[in-house]
């Protein structure tokens, strides 16, 4: 079904201003929180071939010990992007116009998906800081295939964490990085689409094009406040608890050894089942990774790890129960972990 829009009216100021106001908020925000700390990190990664130690390298035995450690260090390198991850995920549904968005990312097919991963490459947000915005997204109707895209592609596409993963582990591994990335931002979004009844989508997004003609009711901080107030409520609560139970649990999902991990596929499996539940901050995929192949840990795993890491975790998917389905998000989890399995063994045949 194609979508029509209402007959056009001549645009002026108090139209333009709403996405723009958007567009510098985003910008000044992304600049402040990604794009020059990024930018100055990769200067460290290019001298050092280093960004640091692993997050999860302090070897306690104690889960309450552990949760509150690995809480205070998560958020304490997140919150900021967690921060204007809300607020961009709430001026999304009151600056941008409904018809824009589902122009753009309305249609259940691969054109829309595409857009929504390109959409994402400004962000570089991990998959929790990157998840409000995705449920925004949600919230004004746009497809399920364009928002999980958005959602995964943000951490799995970053330019940033390609460029640090080349300078600390070397480009064979970023390579990998990028073109698993593609393959994993559109199969398990295109594959999640087919699963969320698409049929439905072209009705929606007819009533959504109608409605955006009409305006709005209330006044703009008055309905900001609203959709802020309700974003924050279904995905930051959850969000913590969630970050304090795997922060716990790390003591037996990750562990610690002393003479190293042996040879052969055997981690592979566990390794990948762990990377796509647990949480990280951006880029914290790629010391972990360094510490763990200094202690033995062979190709495979690496690089399932590499994979499943960044794209989803348990929190995030959490944080999104409200914003798709309940199977769908089963399937996202699920895929991610076969597709990390799956690109271990390419990586072991590769590099």
């Amino acid at each position: 079904m194609h979508i029509q829009a209402s007959p056009s009216q001549p645009r002026g100021w108090s139209f333009w201003w709403k996405p723009a106001l958007f567009l510098l908020v985003a910008m000044v925000g992304l600049y402040y929180v990604k794009w020059s700390p990024y930018y100055l990190k990769s200067f460290v990664a290019a001298e050092k071939h280093s960004i640091g130690g692993s997050i999860i390298n302090d070897q306690l035995t104690s889960p309450v010990a552990a949760a509150l450690a690995y809480a205070q260090v998560y958020f304490l390198a997140i919150w900021k992007a967690a921060v204007l991850a809300i607020v961009l995920g709430s001026l999304l549904q009151v600056l941008i116009p409904r018809d824009w968005l589902l122009r753009l990312f309305g249609k259940a097919g691969l054109g829309a998906t595409v857009r929504g991963g390109l959409f994402a490459l400004p962000g570089m947000m991990c998959s929790c800081c990157a998840a409000p915005v995705a449920a925004g997204l949600r919230k004004q109707q746009v497809s399920v295939g364009a928002a999980l895209a958005f959602w995964i592609a943000n951490p799995v596409l970053n330019p940033a964490t390609l460029v640090f993963m080349g300078f600390v582990l070397g480009w064979g591994f970023a390579a990998l990085r990028l073109v698993g990335g593609i393959a994993l931002v559109l199969g398990v979004s295109l594959i999640a689409q087919r699963l969320s009844r698409p049929e439905q989508l072209p009705e929606q997004a007819m009533n959504a094009v109608e409605a955006a003609s009409v305006p709005p009711q209330g006044h703009l901080l008055q309905r900001w406040a609203v959709s802020l107030w309700q974003l924050f409520w279904s995905t930051i609560p959850v969000y913590v608890v969630a970050v304090l139970l795997l922060g716990a649990a790390r003591v037996w999902l990750f562990p610690h050894v002393e003479g190293g991990f042996g040879e052969g596929l055997g981690w592979l499996v566990p390794m990948a089942i762990v990377g796509t539940l647990f949480v990280i901050p951006t880029a914290a995929e790629i010391p972990i990774v360094q510490t763990l192949m200094a202690l033995g840990l062979s190709t495979a795993p690496a690089v399932a790890l590499l994979m499943t890491l960044p794209s989803v975790s348990l929190p995030s998917l959490l944080m999104l129960r409200k914003s798709f389905e309940a199977k769908v998000l089963w399937v996202v989890g699920g895929l991610v972990m076969a597709f990390g399995v799956v690109w271990g063994l390419v990586g072991v045949a590769i590099l």
